[in-house]
């Protein structure tokens, strides 16, 4: 419960004090220091617990022999993790505050590095094309979008409309097949909806 304040106070800009944290909460301020060890281990729990979720949702993507329909389910499931828990995705990139646990987070980023190596090795990219390389661009865009949904600068419908796109985008400029990237984008995001953070509506990505 505290974690999940925290993230939304800081959310919201509002200056994080004990007294404010525990407000209507039912805990004691004392609690930040039982369970957390003071402010600090609460940063560092909060961003813990971001990734620790992120993790889970991106352990649960089927693998298939299809590597670059795979890349896609795992944006699909990146996107959906940070509707889900707003507040705490955008506290997770705060790096003022350390990581207990770094590979956790390293473990979420080592799924995109794994299906783009496959993909690599089944001729859908290129040899030369660098997993990691192909990793860290594909989860940039992916980042730099929902961010810019989740700030208000994009309405909420320009996931649906740019998300498929950017991700097939990505993997053409890696080396595969336009219209065989196009179809394994599509059998990634099939059947997914993304909520709207405030849980009022979900649209189904389009074509892409």
């Amino acid at each position: 419960m505290l974690v999940e304040r925290a993230a939304e106070m800081l959310a919201r800009r509002e200056p994080v004090t004990l007294r404010a944290l525990v407000a209507g909460t039912g805990a004691s301020t004392m609690a930040v220091y039982t369970h957390f060890d003071g402010m600090p281990g609460l940063w560092r729990a909060v961003r813990q617990e971001g990734f620790t979720r992120l993790a889970r949702r991106l352990d649960e993507v089927e693998t298939t022999d299809d590597p670059v329909r795979d890349l896609a389910a795992l944006g699909a499931a990146y996107l959906t993790h940070a509707l889900a828990d707003p507040a705490l995705y955008r506290v997770m990139f705060d790096a003022a505050a350390d990581l207990d646990d770094p590979d956790e987070a390293a473990r979420s980023f080592g799924h995109l590095v794994a299906a783009a190596d496959r993909a690599r090795r089944a001729y859908r990219f290129r040899d030369d094309a660098d997993p990691a390389a192909v990793a860290t661009r594909y989860w940039a865009a992916g980042h730099g979008l929902v961010m810019l949904v989740l700030t208000g600068v994009l309405p909420f419908e320009a996931l649906t409309a740019h998300a498929p796109a950017m991700a097939c985008a990505e993997f053409v400029a890696a080396g595969d097949d336009p219209r065989r990237s196009a179809e394994s984008v599509r059998s990634g995001w099939a059947g997914v909806e993304l909520e709207r953070p405030v849980g009022s509506d979900s649209r189904r990505p389009g074509d892409v």
